[in-house]
């Protein structure tokens, strides 16, 4: 019986702490030109909402593998993209159709179900 209860908290200890890894310029431009819709989360590993995000963007990157791409970029690391981005309050998510065109922006954090409705919106089949 410890076993099992070990077992049940190393795994939630370990979803607690899923994240995506930090997406770089030429893996963003590859999910852009790629005929899928792409949804890119701009925010930090340090905010608390970025945080909370984090579980819900792994889970939707492997469910939607594939079919869409879900990335994440850390602005604290990668300052260029958030000025390519024009990132001004973080988490901001940036919503792209198939042909990679901006079709939606949404700063704060965000459930999965509105994550997945908006991507349902670029194109998610």
């Amino acid at each position: 019986m410890k076993q099992i209860y070990a077992v049940m908290l190393l795994l939630l200890t370990t979803i607690a702490h899923a994240e995506l890894p930090g997406a770089t310029a030429a893996v963003v431009n590859q999910a852009l030109s790629s005929g899928k819709p792409t949804v890119i989360d701009l925010g930090a590993r340090t905010c608390i909402p970025c945080k909370k995000m984090a579980p819900i963007l792994e889970s939707l990157s492997g469910e939607y593998r594939g079919k869409a791409h879900v990335l994440f970029i850390d602005v604290h690391e990668d300052q260029a993209a958030a000025q390519k981005f024009r990132v001004q309050m973080i988490p901001t998510q940036i919503f792209f159709n198939a042909q990679g065109k901006e079709v939606k922006r949404h700063i704060g954090f965000m459930d999965k179900a509105d994550i997945l409705k908006e991507m349902k919106v670029a194109g998610l089949k």
